[in-house]
């Protein structure tokens, strides 16, 4: 799982073959860290169907800014470098997993 910032998030998401789901968090966000889990379980259940990433916006503000994140934890789902779909609040893992197979049907 890739740890983005602002130079690496544009980049990483228009070069990569598969599509892309970015977690936007924070250190200090609850409901971040107990989504972490359910995250880390989905990464591995769609490994090789889907490239995940995730993006401290403490870290990177810029590029919580550019994709309009205003509040967390929210989840991107980028193909071929464009926002194809955007989840707010934390999900456990089956609601994650049901909810990516819905974006990517």
């Amino acid at each position: 799982m890739a740890n983005l910032n602002d130079a690496s998030m544009a980049s990483f998401v228009n070069h990569s073959d598969l599509p892309v789901l970015v977690d936007f968090w924070a250190s200090w966000c609850g409901p971040c860290k107990a989504m972490a889990p359910a995250f880390q379980e989905a990464s591995r259940q769609w490994a090789g169907k889907v490239t995940f990433a995730k993006l401290n916006t403490e870290e990177a503000q810029q590029a919580a800014g550019q994709y309009g994140i205003r509040s967390i934890p929210t989840l991107i789902l980028f193909r071929n470098g464009r926002e194809v779909a955007r989840q707010s609040g934390a999900m456990p893992a089956a609601q994650l997993s049901a909810w990516l197979n819905q974006q990517l049907q």
